[in-house]
């Protein structure tokens, strides 16, 4: 498989024996091949496996991490959403075969979904996951879901603008423009009220709520005809599906698919939201990636940093145009 992405993963001939062991035990036949998987922006052991008896599957662990690296792990909280939201995440998530954790090793088993289906983001396919998304959430709007699942974890992006706001430490997402940065500083003064007031609305969000997968992008899904395929749970929660729509929409637009307006209008033929949660959610992502852009790269994730400015791109845009906005040509100056 081709590699997409910069962070080293482990070969197949790294994996300990002990690890490799309990696999052949847990699937109940040995691993005859093991392709390697690049992609995302961590550096997890990801392999689609083959097996002696013929069938299939996906083996991604956590291993200890070199001294200094940033790289956090959530392989025990991913385990445990497939475990217990089975019912809520089938037939979307993939199936989950078992998990185990060897010699420093964290190890999740789980169906094999396939070789990466997206990007490029073509009309069809763009849409085709809109609406399986919208599916998705549906089937959870308004239901009782587990009590253990958060129903707070989208608030912390009410306050994004508020902070940058108060600490002056907005100039240095103005700074993300370089020789435009006064430019940026000005654009930002005029947007930030508007920004605020739209940002606040999360913390006054009310039922009815969803399961949120609360991090879908193209490195986390496969697309199977109509039907989008959604793995990586650990930070499953419950909240405004909007959140979830909103942040699914920009990263599809970032990643040079069709705009988040056309996304959502996809998703909405489906499932109508509430546009107050959308402004809401937008404003709270978009300032998100204003704190988070222009802060050094974290050890281990290199790509990260890079990923977070293109949707701070796409946020601010879609924001310019959603909330009548000056129109933020200064963005043309963000590059990775």
């Amino acid at each position: 498989m081709s590699r997409q992405g910069a962070e080293p993963k482990p070969p197949w001939s790294a994996v300990p024996r002990e690890i490799k062991d309990e696999v052949a035990r847990v699937l109940r036949s040995r691993v005859s091949r093991a392709e390697r998987v690049y992609g995302g922006y961590a550096p997890s052991a990801t392999f689609r496996l083959r097996l002696a008896n013929g069938k299939r599957a996906f083996f991604k662990a956590s291993y200890p991490a070199p001294k200094g690296s940033g790289v956090r792990w959530f392989m025990d909280h991913e385990a445990h959403n497939y475990r217990t939201l089975e019912r809520f995440i089938h037939p979307w998530a993939p199936k989950f075969y078992g998990s185990f954790g060897r010699v420093g090793w964290h190890v999740l088993l789980l169906e094999d979904l396939g070789p990466r289906s997206v990007p490029p983001w073509t009309y069809v396919k763009a849409r085709n996951a809109a609406r399986s998304y919208a599916r998705f959430h549906r089937t959870t709007w308004g239901k009782r879901l587990p009590r253990s699942l958060s129903r707070t974890d989208y608030v912390e992006y009410a306050r994004f603008w508020r902070t940058l706001g108060k600490t002056g430490e907005l100039a240095r997402t103005a700074s993300l423009a370089g020789r435009r940065a006064a430019e940026a500083e000005e654009w930002l003064a005029v947007a930030l009220p508007v920004l605020i007031a739209h940002e606040r609305e999360l913390e006054r969000a009310r039922p009815p709520f969803a399961l949120l997968h609360f991090d879908t992008r193209s490195d986390n899904v496969r697309l199977q005809g109509d039907r989008l395929r959604i793995f990586d749970w650990p930070f499953a929660t419950a909240g405004p599906a909007e959140f979830d729509v909103v942040a699914f929409c920009q990263a599809v637009a970032a990643e040079g698919g069709p705009s988040g307006e056309r996304v959502l209008a996809w998703y909405e033929e489906i499932l109508r939201l509430r546009p107050g949660m959308i402004d809401a959610s937008l404003a709270g992502i978009a300032g998100y990636f204003a704190d988070r852009g222009w802060r050094p790269p974290i050890v281990g994730l290199p790509r990260v940093r890079r990923w977070q400015r293109d949707q701070l791109k796409e946020c601010l845009k879609w924001s310019a145009r959603r909330f009548d906005l000056p129109e933020p040509r200064w963005l043309d100056a963000v590059t990775g």
